[in-house]
């Protein structure tokens, strides 16, 4: 398996770890809080050192909350893009939704654009436009706003049919298989009940041909799983070693990539990663 980025192709003939980089004061966990971008060019470059192989940086924080103009949010964005990819030896991605400032992202170094927003066909182009990589992520609704768990029937036979459907249209619009990885979307649109069933079969959206990102680090589903219930769900602070195993599961069920706050999820990954495929 490879993925074809602005830059490079990567290799994932073993899975990668893209380690956390929030350019923000709110984000869900407090331990990957990089409030500017000088702070996020640190922190980044310390997550590079630690073996982290892509760094995925983001100014605007997953959870509901009202708009942030594309101004602000480049504002926080592209200075650490544009730092990271400078001084890391590893492929930066951006983390944004927004067209506007993927584009600028891309033009001061990003090598990746990850949409949470499940794609537009101007993302598309832009992502055509340029050769980036991109990370298509399953959710049924505009990002930053809370809905309801919906019933899919056999959820993974939704995320095959919705995500074939986005990259023929994505194709269509003149993007390559190559650039494209899937992201099931764990906590988006979906009940923890759906995210263990997903993670389960993962291997069953590998069979797309196409690179699987999975991230789950430190996400609610954990929570909710330590502690027994959605309503009672421990912060995400204490979810660092629930982290640890659901991503030496999802390497074993075929994850690529995985999206990651902690050294203990990378070390987990690695070895998980040579049990599973030995040299």
């Amino acid at each position: 398996m490879a993925w074809r980025l602005a830059d490079r192709t990567l290799d994932l003939a073993r899975p990668i770890g893209a380690g956390i980089v929030n350019v923000t004061v709110d984000s869900m966990f407090e331990g990957a809080r990089s409030g500017t971008p000088e702070q996020a060019v640190e922190d980044g470059l310390a997550l590079a050192e630690a073996g982290f192989e892509m760094l995925d940086v983001g100014a605007v924080a997953a959870k509901a909350g009202p708009p942030v103009p594309p101004e602000d949010e480049a504002a926080a964005l592209v200075p650490a893009v544009e730092g990271l990819a400078r001084q890391a030896s590893v492929p930066v991605s951006a983390d944004t939704f927004s067209v506007e400032v993927a584009r600028r992202a891309l033009a001061e170094g990003a090598s990746v654009v990850n949409d949470i927003s499940g794609g537009s066909e101007e993302m598309f182009e832009l992502v055509a436009e340029t050769g980036c990589g991109y990370v298509l992520m399953h959710i049924e609704g505009p990002p930053r706003e809370d809905r309801p768990w919906r019933d899919y029937g056999d959820v993974v036979d939704h995320l095959r049919a919705w995500f074939e459907g986005r990259v023929e249209l994505a194709r269509e619009l003149g993007v390559r298989e190559e650039q494209i990885a899937i992201d099931p979307g764990l906590d988006f649109d979906l009940s923890p009940e759906q995210d263990l069933e997903i993670l389960r079969r993962l291997g069953e959206l590998r069979a797309l041909g196409l690179p699987l990102y999975v991230s789950l680090s430190r996400k609610d589903f954990i929570g909710a799983l330590l502690a027994g219930s959605w309503e009672g769900r421990l912060p995400a602070g204490e979810r660092e070693w629930g982290t640890v195993a659901a991503v030496t599961l999802a390497v074993r069920e075929g994850a690529d990539v995985l999206r990651i706050h902690d050294r203990s999820s990378l070390q987990a990954m690695h070895v998980a990663a040579e049990i599973v495929s030995p040299v």
